[in-house]
């Protein structure tokens, strides 16, 4: 694949959405997985541009009464082609919104790899062609997880308004839900990711090894390298024993573990999954999307938490951000607040992959962009990511809606109590913290 600046990927698909030459194909009825209640009707189908989708439609939906909810998942660890299978299980994960009463669509996008302007395309694209084959909805709800929240904020931006017969009018979302998000733009929600690389390196001293080509670090992974996840998740427990049982660690690798973790402040479930993100991820966004340029910059970080916070911060490797990388990044990915409609967001305090802090990273983008009252966040007590309690997805759904059709804006007092009323249905508990409010991102991942 070319190397090309994330600008011109994002040019790219705005010139394919427009062309006769990249046509998607017509729904086509399908199983739906068993996860999905059974009286429901799915469907797939090709986008046109590489990309796959999955529609289901819970049984006697209506457009002119019904609700659609678009879909924009979480990675984007995998970096190779798009796969009908990868739509299937988020369809599968989400069944919860079918379930509820709600049609869902979900887009695959064209590649795996990094790229959320055009991850907002192909969702934006996939909702153009439910609107073709199943009629305009009474209301369209924009769902992003994880990555996928980042795709939803930029979306929500890149179609705040749209071309109309008589000039620009609101776009096509009517209200936003942001699960579990990586909020900070890619300029900020992967800066504890580069403090990682360089952290387990200075500990562990195998990512690369001393007789492996070296290579500064913030390029992921040299491109002609063999290295397998399979082969690092072996390296990472030789350093650190986070594979075994704490009994069975050496004390040296307790002091490795410890320190990177405590340093990084992630849990140790979550160390060899980050170290995979920080290799593989960021061998595709700086070699394949930046033209080899390092968006990332720690030349100025004092990291603490380690047993000898001086000979760490002297031994670590330091990089410079190239401005141009950071700024087609910021362009690709940053949220600037420039939204029209009304967002709730769920977070889990204890989230292990997206730190709870990056809510108020959003939360401040809104503010800064003056559309704060725009944005209702709610958080639980819980220590996952890709998925939180069942109830508290239709609760979530149900204040936006009421948010939307009468202009009730909920607070997290009020979703909570919603909540309560879903839990006999949904075979779950509510866990939401109503008066939690996340602290600031640079408390948790040193400021640069």
């Amino acid at each position: 694949m070319p190397i090309r600046p994330l600008a011109l990927l994002v040019l790219t698909v705005a010139y394919h959405l427009g062309t006769a030459n990249a046509q998607p194909t017509d729904p086509k009825a399908q199983a739906c997985p068993t996860e999905v209640p059974p009286n429901a009707a799915c469907y797939t189908g090709e986008d046109g541009l590489g990309g796959f989708y999955w529609i289901a439609l819970p049984a006697n939906w209506k457009s002119e009464t019904g609700v659609l909810v678009m879909h924009a998942h979480g990675g984007p660890a995998d970096t190779g082609p798009a796969t009908l299978a990868r739509g299937e299980e988020d369809l599968k994960r989400w069944a919860v919104t079918v379930k509820a009463g709600y049609a869902w669509a979900g887009a695959t996008y064209r590649r795996g790899g990094f790229g959320v302007s055009m991850a907002a395309e192909d969702t934006e694209r996939v909702r153009r062609i439910f609107v073709k084959h199943f009629g305009p909805p009474r209301r369209t709800i924009l769902h992003g997880q994880s990555y996928g929240a980042s795709v939803a904020a930029k979306g929500a931006e890149m179609y705040a308004t749209v071309d109309g017969p008589a000039g620009q009018v609101k776009g096509p979302y009517d209200g936003m839900l942001l699960t579990s998000g990586m909020l900070g733009g890619g300029t900020r929600a992967y800066d504890f990711r580069i403090d990682l690389r360089v952290v387990y390196q200075y500990v562990c001293r195998n990512h690369p090894k001393a007789d492996e080509p070296q290579y500064p670090l913030w390029q992921g992974l040299p491109m002609d390298a063999k290295l397998t996840r399979a082969e690092l998740a072996n390296r990472v427990d030789e350093c650190t024993g986070v594979r075994k049982p704490v009994a069975q660690r050496t004390e040296q690798q307790k002091a490795n573990l410890a320190n990177i973790v405590n340093v990084i402040r992630i849990p140790e479930r979550s160390l060899i999954a980050h170290l995979n993100w920080a290799t593989w991820l960021f061998r595709d966004l700086t070699q394949l999307r930046l033209g080899n340029r390092n968006p990332f910059n720690n030349a100025n970080v004092q990291y603490k938490g380690s047993t000898d916070d001086a000979a760490l911060n002297a031994g670590v490797l330091r990089y410079t951000a190239d401005p141009v990388a950071v700024a087609e990044l910021a362009r690709d990915s940053d949220p600037r607040g420039g939204i029209n409609m009304p967002v709730l967001s769920l977070h889990a305090v204890n989230d292990p992959t997206a730190f709870v802090e990056l809510s108020s990273a959003y939360r401040d983008t809104l503010e800064r962009a003056g559309t704060g009252r725009l944005l209702v966040q709610t958080f639980s007590n819980e220590s996952e990511h890709s998925y939180l309690s069942d109830p508290q997805y239709p609760a979530l759904f149900t204040a936006l809606l009421n948010w939307i059709d009468r202009n009730e804006k909920p607070t997290p007092q009020t979703v909570a109590a919603l909540c309560k009323g879903y839990e006999a249905a949904y075979g779950d508990t509510c866990k939401l913290m109503p008066d939690y409010v996340s602290a600031p991102l640079a408390s948790r991942v040193p400021p640069r």
